[in-house]
């Protein structure tokens, strides 16, 4: 007696789902997007190639914020896992991230990804898929578990990247108040 379906599929309970192949596969960032685009873990001499494509992005220059997240993922004792990509002998990306051990309550190690940049000549390059496809690699093998981010509500580019990517809104909200 079928009791629930699956894609207007009568199924029995207990009986295992049935595989849906028409679906999208899931998406795969694991070696095959980091071994394309060499990725290693920032240097003293990048900040200044992180703050030109920052500012191709955004048309800002936030070297000052860039440099303190500069110094904070060499000199300061959190952990930091921050990445640049390289092409063409050069820095075409980077992902700065910090691995907190708990917040607002929580107990479970997260890290939370605070700027990710490619230069804009080499987006639809699988840039920033290879440096997140290292980032979880690297998070993987410090048993985080869980990564958290903020995009900007209106920035449909990143939200279509990082729901591409795999993330989803959180079942938090961040709340603010202009003072």
């Amino acid at each position: 007696m079928p009791k629930n379906t699956n894609a207007g599929i009568p199924q029995r309970v207990g009986e295992p789902t049935e595989v849906d192949y028409g679906r999208p596969p899931a998406p795969d960032y694991g070696p095959l997007a980091r071994d394309r685009i060499p990725i290693r873990t920032i240097r003293d001499d990048d900040v200044t190639a992180m703050t030109a494509i920052d500012r191709e992005i955004t048309g800002r220059d936030r070297g000052a914020y860039l440099a303190a997240k500069f110094s904070e993922t060499l000199e300061e004792s959190d952990l930091r896992v921050s990445l640049v990509a390289e092409l063409d002998g050069r820095v075409v990306g980077f992902v700065t991230a910090r691995v907190g051990l708990g917040e607002f309550g929580r107990t479970d190690p997260a890290a939370e990804i605070d700027t990710l940049g490619v230069s804009p000549e080499y987006r639809s390059r699988g840039v920033g898929r290879a440096l997140l496809a290292q980032l979880f690699a690297n998070l993987a093998s410090l048993r985080v578990e869980r990564v958290v981010t903020e995009v900007d509500w209106s920035d449909h580019d990143m939200l279509a990247f990082f729901g591409h990517c795999g993330f989803a809104p959180s079942r938090t909200l961040a709340f603010d108040r202009v003072l």
